[in-house]
C-alpha cells in the first residue's frame, strides 16, 4: 500500500505558499510545531510528540558478553520500528528504504558520536558487560520523523537507570531495584537531528517540513548536532546543488533549535524527577490530556420571591400583550416563586395545558367521567356475563345481579341453546349490549 499522492493543484498552491513565505499551518519558514516530552511510569520510557507526529521510545538492559574487538566496552543497540499505523507506506516486518536511511542516521548520530560512555556500561572485562538496547516505534508520521525520533532516543537514554552491580572476585552480583537505587546512564551529550526543505532548487528554505511539504520539496539536508556546536552526522538527499553560504546558514539556524530542545529535554527530565520525589502521580496516563466538553457557567445570585416577582409585574405592564395573557400570566407568577436553593430558584411548577384539544375528545372524557360517576353512587354488585350461543350467531349480555337464579339461567339455556357464565366488571343494573343485536334463532 502507497500513500495517496498530491494532486497538481495541491503541489501548486504549497510551493506558491511557500514563495510568499506561508505554510499550511501558519508557522513561519523556521519555526518548529510544538514539542511535548512525556516520559511513562518506567525508566527509559519516553513519548515525544513533534506537531502531530509521534513517536515513542524504550530503553532496555541485559548482561552479556562484549565484542572481541571491544572487550571492556558495553554495546549499544538500536532498533527501528515503523509499523503500518504510523503510515500505510510502512510495511510489518521490514523496514522500507526510508526505514533503513532512518535507522542508519541515528546510528550515526547517537551510536558512532560516543554520545554514551560505553566503557561506564563494563562489569568485567572480557566477561560481562551491559547491553543497552535502544527500541524506537513511530506511533504517527506527519512529517519530521527522524527529527522526533532523535528527541525520543535521547531523552529515553537520559531518563532510563540499569541496576547497580556489585563484583567480588569472581561473583557478580546485581543488585534489584528495592535493595540498591538504579544507576543512570552515562550520556556526555545530546545530540539531535535537524531537518531542513529545500524548494525550487535551494531557493527557498523551510525547519520541520510535514508531511505533505516532504512531498513536493526538491530536496532535504540533515544535520545532527548537539549544543556545544559540534556536527555529529550531515546528510544532503535530492537532486539539489546548495552553495557554502547555504550550508552556514542552516548549521546557525541548526544551533539555535537544538539548544531549545536540549533546555526542554532537561526541564521535562527535572520535572519528572521532582514528581517521583514528591511521589506524586506520573505516567502516560497522567500526563494524557484528554478533550474536554463545557458548557457555559452562569453566575447565580441570591434571589428574593418578593423582589423577582414585582420585577416580572412590572414588565408584564410595560410588555405589549392583551389583559387577558397579563392577567392568566400574572396568576400562576404570583403563586408559584419557589426558591429551590441559595442562588437558584424557580417561578412555576406548572400550569394548565395550552395544547388544543378537539371537540370529540373533549365528548369522549365527558362520557367517561359521567359513567364513572354513576357506577360510584350505585350498590355493589355482582356482574355477570351471559353468552347466548345459539349455532348461528352469538349474543353476549351483561347483566348486574345481586343473587345469581341458576334455574332462570338454565331455563334461558333450554330455550335458546346453550348459555354459559363468566364474571365481568361492575357496570349499571340495566343490561347493556356490547355488540349489535341480531335476530333471534329460528327454533
Amino acid at each position: 500500500m502507497r500513500d495517496t499522492p498530491l494532486s497538481n493543484c495541491e503541489r501548486d498552491f504549497i510551493r506558491k505558499a511557500i514563495t510568499e513565505n506561508l505554510r499550511l499551518d501558519g508557522r513561519v519558514p523556521y519555526d518548529y510545531r510544538k514539542i511535548r516530552v512525556t516520559f511513562g511510569i518506567d525508566r527509559g520510557s519516553c513519548q515525544v510528540e513533534l506537531g502531530q507526529t509521534r513517536v515513542f521510545a524504550q530503553v532496555s538492559c541485559e548482561v552479556t558478553v562484549p565484542k572481541p574487538t571491544r572487550p571492556s566496552d558495553g554495546i549499544l543497540f538500536l532498533n527501528v520500528e515503523l509499523s503500518p499505523m504510523a503510515c500505510p507506506s510502512f510495511e510489518q516486518g521490514r523496514l522500507s528504504e526510508f526505514g533503513v536511511e532512518m535507522s542508519r542516521l541515528l546510528e550515526r548520530c547517537i551510536k558512532e558520536s560516543r554520545c554514551l560512555d560505553t566503557e561506564s556500561l563494563c562489569i568485567v572485562a572480557g566477561e560481562k558487560v551491559w547491553t543497552i538496547r535502544l527500541d524506537l516505534h513511530a506511533l504517527n508520521h506527519d512529517g519530521n520523523l527522524l527529527d522526533c525520533a532523535s528527541i525520543a532516543a535521547v531523552s529515553a537514554l537520559a531518563h532510563f537507570r540499569r541496576p547497580d552491580v556489585t563484583v567480588a572476585g569472581d561473583e557478580v552480583k546485581i543488585h534489584p531495584l528495592e535493595e540498591r537505587d538504579p544507576v543512570p546512564l552515562s550520556v556526555h551529550h545530546m545530540p539531535i537531528c535537524v531537518s531542513f526543505a529545500f524548494f525550487d532548487q535551494g531557493k527557498y528554505l523551510l525547519v520541520d517540513p510535514t508531511d505533505k511539504e516532504e512531498k513536493v520539496m526538491d530536496g532535504k539536508m540533515v544535520i545532527g548536532m548537539n549544543k556545544h556546536r559540534e556536527i555529529c552526522t550531515l546528510q544532503i538527499t535530492g537532486e539539489i546543488l546548495l552553495l557554502k553560504d547555504q550550508v552556514l546558514r542552516c548549521s546557525n539556524i541548526a544551533v539555535v533549535k537544538v539548544t531549545e530542545i536540549t533546555e526542554l529535554i532537561h526541564k521535562a527530565l527535572e520535572h519528572d524527577r521532582q514528581v517521583r520525589a514528591s511521589g506524586g502521580k506520573f505516567g502516560f496516563a497522567e500526563s494524557f490530556m484528554p478533550e474536554k466538553l463545557t458548557v457555559n457557567h452562569m453566575e447565580t445570585e441570591d434571589v428574593d420571591p418578593g423582589e423577582a416577582q414585582a420585577r416580572i409585574l412590572q414588565e408584564l405592564q410595560e410588555s405589549d400583550d392583551t389583559d387577558e395573557e397579563q392577567s392568566h400570566i400574572t396568576h400562576y407568577i404570583s403563586c408559584f416563586v419557589v426558591v429551590k436553593a441559595p442562588g437558584v430558584g424557580t417561578l412555576g411548577e406548572g400550569g394548565r395545558s395550552t395544547w388544543e384539544v378537539d371537540e370529540e375528545t373533549q365528548a369522549e372524557l365527558k362520557t367517561e367521567q359521567t359513567a364513572t360517576k354513576k357506577s360510584s353512587q350505585q350498590p355493589e354488585g355482582r356482574a355477570e356475563t351471559i353468552l347466548v350461543d345459539s349455532g348461528d350467531s352469538e349474543e353476549e349480555v351483561t347483566v348486574v345481579m345481586e343473587q345469581i337464579d341458576l334455574e332462570k339461567v338454565g331455563k334461558l339455556a333450554s330455550r335458546n341453546g346453550t348459555a354459559t357464565l363468566k364474571p365481568g366488571k361492575s357496570s349499571t343494573k340495566a343490561a347493556k349490549k356490547k355488540k349489535k343485536k341480531k335476530k333471534p334463532p329460528v327454533v
